[in-house]
């Protein structure tokens, strides 16, 4: 019997993260978790079949994890790279008074994007087969003053992802992006930003869905031609 692939997720959160996670269990894959604490582990592989979690922090380095993944599973096809740029209660500040510091700190979201492409890019191109997807913010598409150096980053990893994709064009490798503009339901700021509504206001109308996103994210993949899908709800 040939062996299941094996799909990671990078950044697993109760939103998008465990929205990806179902939809490429559904479709057949293995799901390696990987999120920066265990504490959530549990109630997310009670969701999930033929799934494990592991721990690991794409910002302090998330090669050994990645080795440990692929040790387990025997190789990895697919990878979702989707960890929160943005902590819950923690806005950057508006472009004006954006710095180097802040800046450098916003980059330091997509450094890790590349590693995780060199680390598993070559087996991916030996095999002729496997992918990538990358969750990027509407910042990377529009001007949001708003989001300070969030907003250059995003556009990084926008047009390293873009770039990627023309690269890997006939290799049987994809890359693509998925640019979110909304609140992503069942996420942690989403559930914050609905907790606290006398503070940030009602988020009615500029949500978005994660298992729709999910649904068209293995659509890109399968198909394997469109470079990025935009879901704007604000």
């Amino acid at each position: 019997m040939t062996a299941r692939p094996t799909a990671v997720v990078l950044g697993a959160g109760p939103g998008l993260g465990m929205s990806m996670a179902r939809r490429f269990s559904e479709e057949g894959y293995r799901v390696a978790l990987v999120s920066r604490t265990a504490e959530r582990h549990p109630a997310y592989l009670a969701e999930l079949d033929n799934a494990e979690a592991f721990v690991g922090d794409v910002r302090n380095g998330i090669s050994a994890t990645l080795d440990e993944i692929t040790e387990r599973f025997g190789g990895i096809d697919v990878a979702y790279y989707g960890p929160a740029a943005i902590e819950p209660d923690s806005f950057p500040t508006d472009i004006t008074e954006a710095t180097v510091d802040a800046v450098e700190k916003a980059m330091s979201w997509v450094y890790p994007a590349v590693e995780v492409v060199g680390k598993l890019l070559p087996g991916m191109l030996e095999r002729g087969s496997g992918g990538f997807l990358f969750a990027g913010g509407l910042s990377a598409v529009r001007p949001m003053p708003a989001l300070g150096a969030l907003a250059v980053s995003s556009a990084a990893l926008r047009n390293y992802a873009r770039t990627l994709h023309e690269g890997l064009a006939g290799t049987g490798v994809y890359a693509g992006s998925l640019i979110i503009g909304g609140l992503v339901e069942r996420g942690d700021i989403h559930r914050m930003v609905v907790a606290q509504r006398e503070k940030y206001g009602d988020a009615g109308g500029h949500t978005l869905d994660p298992d729709a996103i999910a649904g068209v994210a293995w659509k890109m993949f399968s198909a394997g031609d469109s470079a990025e899908s935009v879901f704007d709800a604000l």
